[in-house]
């Protein structure tokens, strides 16, 4: 799977755009989308432990190794205020 992914640092985040759709549309991976995110939300709080986020903006697939900050009904919150929408996110671990 990281193969088709090319990193990117968090700061170069807040530069992409994002389209609305949702890169998944199977239901049960919606699911465990969501559980990853609370997942890797209690590493990040707890443990300052960094997690890759494997997402796609609206040009490439991406992956960003970063430490997850809050999460709202709608975005992931990463440090200085830079944000992933969750529904551009594949998967976290």
């Amino acid at each position: 799977m990281t193969d088709e992914f090319k990193s990117i640092d968090k700061e170069d985040i807040a530069l992409l755009k994002f389209p609305t759709t949702d890169v998944l549309d199977d239901v049960d991976e919606i699911k465990t989308r969501t559980s990853e995110i609370n997942r890797a939300l209690s590493l990040g709080n707890l443990e300052h432990s960094k997690i890759k986020i494997f997402f796609e903006d609206i040009e490439s697939k991406m992956v960003v190794d970063t430490t997850v900050w809050g999460v709202t009904d709608k975005n992931v919150m990463l440090k200085q205020g830079v944000m992933i929408p969750i529904h551009r996110i594949y998967k976290l671990f």
